[in-house]
């Protein structure tokens, strides 16, 4: 579909009218529907996203500052075409069907995981979680339009590694829903230096000027150290973490901010993937060398020449993606006296393999390694 401008795109009053004409209707459901639709105490405000397929908006939701997430590709699509677009409640909200019970919705629901997550002994405990948020007016069941909100949820990558982990600290909050509308808090610093280039001057300046703005509005060093150490944090949680392996497959400063007391959040978690897509996308490829095997802007895997196939083994881990982030962001304005150890320690660890074999030990002491050297310089003082 064309989009014949960036304001075309920025439609929320398309997204709330869609939204809550379906749940006027009793199609879906969701914890702030009555917010959105009857109390009008959840606003819409400015679009952040370009994106045809998810749109971003900045809200407020009862004064408090939020960021809302809306699906409006077949909104758009119905409003210009309503005789030849299907309609979204028949598309969207297709499952589970009615006469569906709560044990084959639980059953549903942990086939799904399964094969977006592995099969994790940890499932059980996500599904409780699932129906527990599902059950929006706390009775012990879940109504239809409850059932198929959730699910319709669930479909949304972001959304379910928001849910798989939620247990962290380093992921923006989950605050509430409505049909397959989502609202999540509002990072203060979506980007690892405070302040970004806008869009339009990023291809007039040079990228060394690029680097002195970043630098200018970087917080000081031991904020950055704080924030790195966070940031490495979220690394090792991701590996092996309780729902299984999650790859950052586009390792950049813009996916990555933190808040006013300088805790490390993970802003665009669409740049994260769990390892069984990643398996699945990589299953049978066919490939002349590794760029062939490349999931998303940077998880590149091995290629076996021989049999032309890609391989499952990363070329790179996310953690010497991580210190290839860090190495411009840390070793700026960084104590001389711990500037050489720390630049040898980088240096170290984005020569990183991804092979299996390294996998564990090697990059744990190298992580921990890195973490312990950042520590003891903020330990004990005001950053810290």
């Amino acid at each position: 579909m064309h989009y014949a401008s960036y304001s075309e795109l920025c439609r929320g009053h398309v997204c709330r009218a869609i939204i809550c004409d379906q749940y006027k209707k009793g199609i879906i459901s969701g914890s702030t529907c009555k917010d959105l639709c009857e109390e009008h105490t959840l606003r819409f405000q400015r679009c952040l996203s370009s994106s045809p397929t998810q749109q971003v908006y900045s809200g407020l939701w009862k004064e408090r500052e939020v960021i809302i997430k809306c699906g409006i590709e077949e909104a758009l699509k119905a409003e210009s075409n309503p005789e030849s677009a299907p309609r979204r409640d028949v598309v969207l909200f297709d499952k589970p069907t009615r006469g569906t019970s709560m044990d084959e919705f639980k059953e549903m629901l942990l086939n799904f995981l399964k094969s977006n997550l592995g099969d994790q002994t940890s499932l059980a405990a996500l599904v409780s979680q699932i129906i527990t948020m599902a059950d929006v007016n706390r009775d012990g069941k879940v109504s239809l339009a409850e059932a198929k909100s959730i699910w319709a949820l669930l479909q949304l990558n972001e959304f379910l590694l928001m849910l798989s982990l939620h247990e962290k600290e380093h992921t923006s909050k989950l605050l509430g829903h409505c049909g397959d509308l989502y609202i999540t808090e509002k990072i203060p610093h979506n980007s690892l230096y405070g302040a970004d280039v806008p869009r339009f001057l990023q291809s007039l300046l040079p990228s060394v000027i690029q680097q002195l703005i970043h630098q200018w509005f970087a917080p000081a060093w031991p904020r950055r150290a704080k924030i790195a150490i966070g940031l490495l944090e979220f690394v090792e949680e991701i590996f092996h973490g309780t729902y299984g392996n999650f790859y950052i497959c586009e390792t950049s400063f813009k996916n990555v901010g933190y808040n006013d007391k300088y805790d490390f959040k993970m802003v665009n978690l669409r740049k994260v993937a769990t390892e069984m897509t990643i398996r699945g996308f990589l299953k049978g490829r066919h490939c002349e060398q590794n760029v062939d095997c490349t999931y998303g802007k940077d998880c590149m895997a091995t290629c076996d020449k021989l049999m032309k196939q890609c391989k499952s083994d990363m070329v790179q881990p996310n953690l010497a993606k991580v210190c290839g982030l860090l190495q411009d962001y840390l070793l700026y304005g960084a104590p001389p006296d711990l500037k050489e150890e720390l630049q040898k320690q980088l240096r170290t660890c984005m020569t990183l393999s991804g092979l299996a074999s390294q996998m564990e030990v090697h990059h744990s002491l190298v992580l921990n390694n890195l973490k312990t050297l950042l520590w003891k310089k903020i330990s004990n003082t005001k950053y810290s």
